[in-house]
């Protein structure tokens, strides 16, 4: 490819800087971060944390109308809301009649499992409700749900969506997870029909009606036990909605999202929470995300990869289109944008979470199945530099070359994002004496020299053709 070529391809990480619902803000992380205490917890974190790629799915009314999940029933401003000009009141009730329409009859997840572990991804992510409250699974707490009394998929033998798809990805040897919104905007304890909606939190004040604010906690305890039994083995608790959280949590991070905060309690009670979700799930990850502390076991930047390795557990997630949400206009990111933006991610010490979107009918575009193929191809190749390695010390070199590590520190992999020509030169690694330098999916040794300005390898021997989008080189190093 020519140069100039090459270097569009440098947007790999630029061009995800849009961030959607709560943004993560990653300059002001004022709260340190708390390592679990239990043991089961700490081995379970470790594994998520030697899987590096995982798929996140946003699925549910919201892929009928092909916009950004939940959002446009909020009455606040919001950059990605989009009514069509209906009143507000009107669109409402639009959106929520939705489950009398919304009838995938091509679901089937064993494809998108299939898919997904062909691509080198090795957990899940599921929406089982987002915030407008529409449930995925068959819960008994609320007729609002796929099974429900008005869904058109109530009787099909597939009709609990996310325990289909939890069976699928298991059957892929998928870890795990589930997202829960902890918001809940269809139902009366949290938006109660007695008052106005005026923004994304609850709309009373929990003061003065303490009682109703129970009943909503027991409502969310009651639905999250229910994942934790009725769905088989869950890995990740991946709780959405940072503003519901207790006021002790709110700091300057929060405030700077703009959004307002309400100025009574929304605490849900996590404690009881994770108790009971670890008794019937021992070694649970539980990700209350932006809310700092023992419950938010690994942070989750949205949208947007740090600038630098972060010193805790942590996972960008982004989209593989324009939005979380099926988009009747899509606009793909190119597996190029996506295999640079793993390598940008892993050399910094995370995890990469890629959101896929399920269409209204149930199944993947054509479009998300080319770019998964393409990705495991690369990844079929350069996946031992990307599962189970850490971040070293300096991440990368310039704008081109990003590192990782094996845990013991041996070997070094050294990542081109643009082929570097007839010589690599790293000047912060030293090879070991007598030991052999390889491209991997090519593998012949090839010659290296070591001196005060650091260490060059011969590439001349090896073309840019025999590999794409980005190229790897094994190096055993001098300790």
């Amino acid at each position: 490819m020519p140069d100039g070529g090459r270097s569009s391809r440098r947007v790999a990480v630029a061009f995800l800087v849009v961030a959607m619902a709560v943004p993560g803000r990653l300059a002001a992380q004022e709260d340190p971060y708390v390592l679990p205490s239990d043991p089961q917890v700490r081995e379970k974190l470790q594994e998520w944390q030697d899987l590096k790629f995982g798929l996140l799915m946003h699925w549910g009314l919201y892929a009928q109308l092909g916009i950004v999940e939940s959002w446009a029933l909020v009455s606040e401003d919001q950059p990605f809301q989009d009514r069509g000009g209906m009143p507000y009141t009107e669109f409402k009730e639009m959106y929520f009649g939705l489950i009398r329409e919304f009838n995938p009859r091509r679901f089937d997840p064993a494809p998108w499992a299939r898919a997904a572990r062909e691509a080198g991804m090795r957990y899940v992510v599921f929406t089982t409700k987002h915030h407008d409250g529409f449930c995925m699974w068959d819960t008994r707490q609320t007729d609002f749900r796929i099974t429900g009394p008005e869904s058109p998929f109530r009787d099909d033998p597939r009709a609990n969506v996310a325990k289909e798809v939890f069976d699928a990805f298991r059957a892929e040897d998928f870890m795990i997870g589930a997202y829960f919104s902890k918001p809940d905007w269809h139902h009366p304890d949290y938006w109660s029909p007695l008052w106005a909606t005026p923004n994304r939190n609850n709309n009373y004040d929990t003061r003065k009606y303490p009682e109703k604010w129970q009943r909503f906690r027991d409502f969310t305890y009651a639905q999250i036990e229910e994942l934790m039994t009725t769905l088989g083995r869950v890995d990740i608790l991946w709780l959405d909605g940072g503003w519901v959280r207790p006021d002790s949590t709110i700091n300057d991070e929060v405030r700077s999202w703009g959004f307002d905060i309400a100025p009574w309690e929304q605490d849900i009670d996590m404690p009881r929470i994770a108790a009971m979700a670890r008794g019937h799930q021992p070694g649970l990850l539980i990700v209350d995300r932006t809310v700092h502390g023992e419950f938010e076991n690994y942070r989750t930047p949205e949208q947007r990869v740090p600038d630098e390795a972060l010193p805790y557990p942590w996972e960008t997630n982004m989209t593989l289109t324009q939005s979380w949400g099926h988009n009747f206009d899509p606009v793909y990111k190119t597996p190029e944008q996506i295999i640079q933006t793993l390598v940008e991610v892993v050399s910094r010490g995370g995890n990469y979470l890629l959101d896929v979107a399920p269409t209204p009918d149930g199944t993947f575009e054509d479009e998300a199945y080319a770019a998964l193929a393409e990705i495991g191809q690369w990844m079929s190749v350069n996946g031992g530099a990307i599962y189970g390695t850490r971040s070293r010390e300096p991440f990368g070199e310039g704008e081109n070359v990003r590192f990782t590590r094996t845990k013991d520190g041996a070997t070094i992999f050294a990542f081109a994002l643009e082929w570097p020509g007839d010589v690599l030169h790293l000047r912060t690694v030293r090879a070991r004496k007598g030991s052999e330098i390889v491209l991997l999916g090519d593998d012949r040794a090839l010659a290296w020299i070591q001196d005060d300005d650091g260490l060059r390898i011969d590439l001349s021997p090896v073309q840019e053709g025999r590999g794409r989008h980005a190229w790897v080189f094994r190096i055993e190093t001098a300790r």
